[in-house]
């Protein structure tokens, strides 16, 4: 179980709404005419769906790998990125971990403040205040 962000819970209550089976215990993926979602028919559905958005070449993996790597970009430590992608090692959660101008500049931000501070400090010490 891992936590989401409430601002997806509208859309995946329109989806359970719309797509799902009822119930408690109903699939929340269902074939086209409500049934299993057979493998075959999964297939035909994607590459119609991502020809029509303009992604021929983009696998359904992907879509973890997009939503592993935004979590890694938030700051989550390996560990905790771990625990949401249910891995039990190191390998396979550092390969979200991608390295980003943007990442880089905020962890030079820090240490910046983390030298301000240290700096301030010795500054006062040297007064005596």
């Amino acid at each position: 179980m891992v936590a989401i962000p409430s601002e997806i819970i509208p859309d995946l209550r329109a989806h359970l709404e719309r797509f799902a089976e009822p119930g408690e215990n109903g699939r929340v993926f269902t074939g086209p005419k409500g049934g299993l979602l057979k493998h075959s028919g999964f297939r035909r559905t994607w590459n119609r769906t991502r020809s029509a958005v303009g992604l021929p070449d983009l696998h359904f993996h992907d879509l973890r790998h997009v939503g592993n790597t935004l979590a890694a970009s938030t700051g989550a430590s390996l560990k905790e990125l771990m625990a949401r992608m249910g891995h039990s090692s190191t390998r396979a959660a550092l390969i979200y971990q991608h390295a980003s101008q943007d990442r880089d500049r905020t962890i030079a931000q820090a240490l910046g403040s983390a030298f301000r501070a240290a700096r301030e400090t010795k500054i006062e010490n040297a007064r005596g205040t």
